[in-house]
């Protein structure tokens, strides 16, 4: 995007940048493949002294499996640099029902290790294991026996929480990656009940949580993303600036179709990033 065609009210908006969050895949890599322009991007960004967040709905690793992920593929990130839905969902438990601590969590691993490392109690897939709450997420470990117990929980009333919205993650491998809208579309099916809250973009509460962490009023802060629906809704939630990259999910012909707007389309990361230098 020249610098020319920007208007002055989108210039104002740019000058006023001080944070970048930033999705990931589809946004910064492929799969397992970094985009050619991504540490070029966040390079530009250390020099100009804007501060950057990776954002992710996937809360099937921890922060920490995240940091050595992105290490992996070139990306020198630190833990305070990651931002999950399940980090999002830990937050919204501890500030809007902090006397929820014992759980029953659908979800990998990793994330469930995080809960528990944050002070909550991992209950049993047992009957008698009462749990005060049901997390579900993206779990890539998923038994039918915890589903079923997660059903159950579900149909007891129990406070329901997803972690994310998202029917499939994407990915580069020759197959569909079930997520936790899936999930929980099995268990309304079954309980004839949906989550009582959802974290997760589009929900502000995301982008909330990295202005709570850096000071930020939303005016500071760029979301940029490649899926329309999440990204650039949950900036539109949140009144911060929406920067859609054609790098990923949206297409041109996506923009029109939507009745969700970004405030601007740019084909990379490395395009947005060297429009706010200039």
């Amino acid at each position: 995007m020249k610098n020319e065609l920007l208007s002055p009210a989108l210039r104002s908006r740019l000058q006023a940048i001080r944070h970048v969050a930033l999705d990931m895949d589809g946004t910064i890599y492929n799969g397992n493949t970094l985009f050619p322009f991504t540490t070029a991007a966040l390079r530009r960004l250390k020099d100009l002294h804007i501060g950057y967040s990776f954002l992710t709905n996937n809360p099937s690793k921890s922060v920490q499996e995240y940091v050595q992920r992105l290490h992996a593929i070139g990306i020198a990130a630190t833990p305070d640099e990651i931002y999950t839905s399940g980090r999002a969902t830990i937050d919204y438990l501890r500030t809007h029902h902090p006397s929820l601590r014992r759980l029953f969590i659908l979800g990998a691993p990793g994330m469930i290790a995080e809960f528990e490392q944050a002070g909550f109690i991992s209950t049993r897939d047992d009957a008698a294991d009462h749990p005060d709450a049901v997390v579900v997420a993206f779990d890539t470990t998923l038994a039918y026996s915890r589903l079923c117990r997660a059903a159950w929980w579900v149909a007891d009333n129990r406070p329901y929480i997803a972690t994310n919205p998202d029917r499939v993650c994407p990915t580069d491998r020759p197959t569909i990656l079930v997520d936790c809208g899936s999930i929980c579309a099995a268990i309304e099916r079954a309980t004839a009940r949906t989550p009582d809250v959802v974290i997760g973009k589009p929900d502000p509460r995301m982008l909330e949580g990295i202005m709570q962490r850096h000071a930020l009023r939303p005016h500071e802060i760029a979301m940029v993303g490649d899926r329309i629906y999440t990204d650039i809704a949950m900036a539109k939630n949140t009144c911060a600036l929406g920067v859609l990259v054609l790098t990923g999910e949206a297409r041109p012909e996506d923009i029109a179709r939507s009745p969700v707007k970004p405030d601007m389309v740019v084909n990379d990361l490395g395009e947005f990033c060297e429009t706010l230098r200039r």
